[in-house]
């Protein structure tokens, strides 16, 4: 089973996606979890709770950039560490079911798509960087949480995995583009404000739930005027503090800075964001004799679900579906093998 993965890549991608839907129809353990945390396996009773893997699971391949090697896993082993990498084991359980159902999706999508962009070698579906999700080994988990610590957040780790095994979210019967970042500056942005691409799942939302919370809400860097106008390629310092020098000229349904004028230059936001490698594409800044000072709110693209959100609506109660189903606007949470199987059916 451990060469399935690796021999897709050179399947065509119309045989590749027949061969993982054939591979998942023949699995139909995978889905006797559900998001209302029973578990029929006795996984998730007291005590230690150990990660319910399949007799015959799917496998994952990543590339571990600093080891420079493949690693073969379980797709819910995959799920795990990218949890253990992506999102606080403090946070509330049901943020990190969330987590893990919107995880989930982003690789059986990908893999569904025969999508390998972004990824140095032939025999790798994913990296373990955040160019597709954070990915960490149980190894260096031990590293990150000595002592008991390692035991008490692995579980709670695999009791997230556990009670939402099989679980993506669709859109229209297909797995979505499970965007997420850390932490909304008060609102998600829609897609297209960000990315161009209009996604009717991605909407803007309010996220109120962030600024009380997340201690990334909020953050201001210093650089000099000079550095500030060679990361954006602008020629006259003297003109970025004229008045009128630089200006919003428009924001996004997010509240987030759509474009702007820097020295006689327009920018989005994102690209300005991007550029000076600040936190979010919401700002405001202060000039203050040859320095720049600019304060930014929220940490991420903004699109599709807060990280800091979901934990807030948790703590109110809400259910890892609540989460999902507010973030992603018009999702459904399905089964893997249900969505294959409307895969497979005739049009």
């Amino acid at each position: 089973m451990r060469n399935r993965v690796s021999a897709m890549n050179w399947m065509p991608p119309a045989a590749a996606i027949a061969f993982l839907l054939v591979v998942i129809m023949v699995l139909p353990g995978i889905l006797v979890k559900r998001i209302d945390g029973s578990d029929p396996s006795g996984s998730a009773a007291a005590g230690h709770v150990e990660l319910v893997q399949q007799a015959d699971p799917l496998i994952v391949p990543v590339y571990l950039t600093q080891e420079r090697k493949v690693d073969r896993i379980p797709l819910e082993t995959y799920v795990r560490n990218v949890l253990a990498a992506e999102m606080p084991a403090e946070f509330e359980l049901e943020a990190l079911k969330a987590q893990a159902i919107a995880s989930r999706t982003y690789i059986v999508k990908r893999w569904l798509d025969g999508d390998v962009s972004q990824v140095p070698v032939p025999d790798a579906l994913v990296t373990d960087t955040v160019a597709h999700q954070a990915y960490v080994t149980e190894e260096q988990m031990k590293k990150n949480w000595p002592g008991p610590a390692y035991t008490e957040r692995l579980d709670k780790l695999n009791r997230a995995v556990n009670e939402t095994a099989g679980l993506i979210v669709t859109y229209r019967r297909k797995p979505i583009q499970a965007a997420f970042f850390s932490t909304s500056n008060g609102y998600t942005e829609n897609s297209e404000d960000y990315w161009r691409d209009y996604i009717p799942y991605l909407r803007s939302v309010p996220s109120p739930w962030d600024k009380e919370l997340s201690p990334r809400y909020t953050a201001t860097v210093k650089m000099s005027l000079q550095d500030f106008a060679k990361r954006l390629g602008i020629e006259s310092v003297s003109a970025l503090s004229r008045s009128g020098g630089m200006k919003v000229l428009s924001t996004t349904a997010g509240h987030r800075i759509k474009s702007m004028v820097a020295g006689g230059k327009t920018f989005t936001g994102r690209e300005v964001r991007e550029k000076l490698e600040l936190n979010s594409s919401q700002f405001t800044w202060r000039i203050t004799g040859s320095d720049i000072e600019i304060t930014t709110f929220g940490y991420g693209h903004g699109v599709g679900m807060s990280q800091w959100g979901a934990n807030g609506m948790a703590k109110e109660g809400r259910s890892a579906e609540d989460i999902l189903k507010y973030y992603y606007q018009g999702v459904e949470i399905e089964d893997i093998s249900s969505v294959a199987a409307q895969a497979r059916a005739p049009q």
